[in-house]
């Protein structure tokens, strides 16, 4: 799961240093790109001290998603950039600096991308991984890229929330559990969720919850939901028990998909599949009750054509309830080329 660590004075720059070469070494980046990682996150977090004050920097291993690698993603909530394209130009600042933090991020990246609102704040994304043959991978993989964060609730060190994805087919799982409650007990609950999921490897969205419901019944139990995008019939398969909200964001319109009442490991009342036609929805968007079901992109110009981490960084700053631990994944679904 991702590490977010608040960037609020000076010595937090080394930590999150620390904790990005930690990751890429693990990932088996090799020293040199691990000590590229290592310059983007110091430039991320001295970046938030400058200039807005403090912020955070959410640090995730790119395995998780299919391939090696460490994401760096930095939020705040700060004075925002009036002008990205100038602040990108080495010698640029805004500040006591040399100008060269965005300009290093992005020539060190592997893949890059920052979003900025003035008065709202801004968000940076650094992905440094190995490089990516597209035309001998999979096809679900050159046409989804994915970002998501992850955090537990103020006061404990493991989240509750927990995700994973799985390529099958002409598609990709999506399965998210939420263990009742906070701390130990829930994380082990839905880490019991993606253990189940990872084993069986169930095609329907229905099976892979009843697999679930039957692996959870040790635990306290856990609000999970699963879903199946199909890219070949073009639509997406989904089934939830509990809280678990999903949506397919398209311009202009929305589809909420369902769950159902109950929580898997004790009391459920209906196991039931629904189905969602892809076609004009760039975007499957998957969260806990940690964040607020009435954030709404529209007040974001542009945000939708943004990295999906980006996006999902964006809802995780503005639309946390921080009264609970929180996930949320965003797909992106790219035209087929």
């Amino acid at each position: 799961m991702p590490i977010i660590l608040p960037v609020d004075e000076s010595s937090r720059v080394a930590e999150v240093r620390r904790a990005v070469a930690a990751i890429a070494l693990n990932e088996g980046l090799g020293d040199s790109l691990a000590g590229n990682a290592a310059v983007i996150a110091t430039e991320a977090a001295t970046n938030l001290l400058n200039h807005a004050r403090k912020g955070e920097v959410c640090i995730s291993a790119l395995s998780e998603r299919g391939f090696p690698g460490v994401e760096i993603l930095a939020l705040d909530q700060g004075p925002g950039i009036q002008d990205i394209s100038r602040c990108m130009s080495d010698g640029h600042s805004s500040g006591a600096t040399s100008g060269t933090g965005l300009g290093a991020i992005r020539r060190l990246s592997t893949e890059f991308d920052i979003y900025s609102q003035p008065g709202k704040g801004t968000v940076v994304l650094s992905q440094i991984h190995l490089p990516q043959d597209r035309d001998s991978g999979s096809a679900p993989r050159s046409i989804l890229r994915v970002g998501a964060v992850a955090k537990p609730i103020a006061g404990e060190q493991v989240s509750g929330d927990a995700w994973a994805m799985s390529e099958c087919g002409a598609g990709v799982h999506f399965v998210m559990a939420d263990g009742l409650g906070h701390g130990i007990l829930a994380a082990e609950a839905s880490a019991e969720a993606l253990t189940a999921f990872r084993r069986k490897q169930e095609t329907a969205p229905v099976a892979i919850l009843q697999n679930i419901h039957r692996a959870l019944r040790g635990t306290r139990g856990a609000a999970v939901a699963a879903a199946y995008l199909d890219f070949d019939a073009g639509v997406a398969r989904f089934a939830g028990i509990g809280n678990i909200a999903a949506v397919l964001a398209g311009p202009g319109r929305n589809h909420h998909m369902v769950s159902h009442n109950g929580t898997a490991g004790h009391e459920t009342f209906r196991f039931q599949e629904f189905v969602y036609p892809l076609d004009g929805h760039a975007l499957f968007i998957m969260h806990s009750d940690g964040l607020t079901t009435s954030w709404n992109l529209d007040p974001y110009p542009g945000l939708r054509a943004h990295h999906p981490a980006i996006i999902a960084g964006v809802l995780y700053r503005d639309a946390s309830r921080n009264r609970d631990d929180v996930c949320v994944v965003v797909a992106q679904i790219r035209a087929k080329t």
